[in-house]
């Protein structure tokens, strides 16, 4: 049987609403590319008064947080969940309490192993197919990335950081991007999770910056199971 403690978190996450976006960005190969939709006026969709629809887990996402609370898999540090199919992330700190949860742009390209050599390629070099953002579980560290800006680097080998929003190519429309309630709009990186400023520079700094902390990115191609085997160890709810 699932414990209170597992019940709690997936209750505490799913009461979370939407966090509102904002501007500006960092990272060290930043990844940017596909032109962005058409879809609301960026100053109605960033105006926190209109983002205000409730969030509901996927069952993916439920599960993994279950697995965590239940193995005590993050140790003493703080864990995030980023949901690849939903374009979002939910934020705990080292108890499993939910902080927070805000909308997460991802590699433009679905998949969930990165290529070959893809952290020693430039961007420029990179492939349509090699945009991913590799599934699986992380230990993510603050450091620096080109232009000596700080990142959250989940994946240094192959270049995979999340940091805020970058918004230098105006034609992404990134802002809306996430703002938007289509998870296919949150497609638009070279596999770096962009989330919004305030929350990157309050919430995850805070939490992340003394010791870094455990990231679970979601698979959006390869079973649950094939990524975190340890879950099928553990009941539905």
């Amino acid at each position: 049987m699932v414990g209170k403690k597992i019940v709690g978190v997936v209750a505490a996450v799913a009461a979370l609403v939407v966090v509102p976006a904002q501007a500006a960005e960092q990272r060290g190969g930043a990844r940017a590319e596909r032109a962005a939709p058409k879809s609301p006026s960026a100053d109605e969709v960033l105006d926190p008064k209109h983002i205000d629809q409730e969030i509901t887990l996927s069952e993916d996402a439920q599960r993994v947080l279950q697995w965590v609370s239940a193995s005590g898999d993050n140790g003493d540090l703080p864990y995030m969940v980023i949901d690849k199919k939903a374009g979002r992330l939910f934020l705990f700190d080292a108890e499993g309490k939910a902080v927070g949860d805000a909308p997460a742009l991802i590699g433009i390209a679905t998949g969930d192993d990165s290529s070959p050599g893809v952290g020693s390629k430039k961007l420029s070099q990179l492939g349509p197919a090699e945009k991913t953002t590799p599934a699986g579980r992380f230990l993510a560290k603050f450091g620096h990335a080109a232009g000596n800006q700080q990142v959250l680097w989940v994946d240094y080998a192959t270049s995979v950081a999340l940091h805020a929003v970058v918004t230098g190519n105006k034609r992404e429309r990134r802002l809306e991007r996430l703002a938007s309630p289509s998870p296919e709009d949150k497609r638009i990186t070279y596999g770096c999770i962009n989330v919004p400023v305030d929350f990157y520079e309050d919430t995850v700094s805070s939490l992340f910056k003394k010791h870094g902390g455990i990231v679970y990115v979601l698979p959006d191609t390869k079973a649950l199971e094939e990524v975190f085997p340890r879950v099928q160890l553990l009941p539905y709810l």
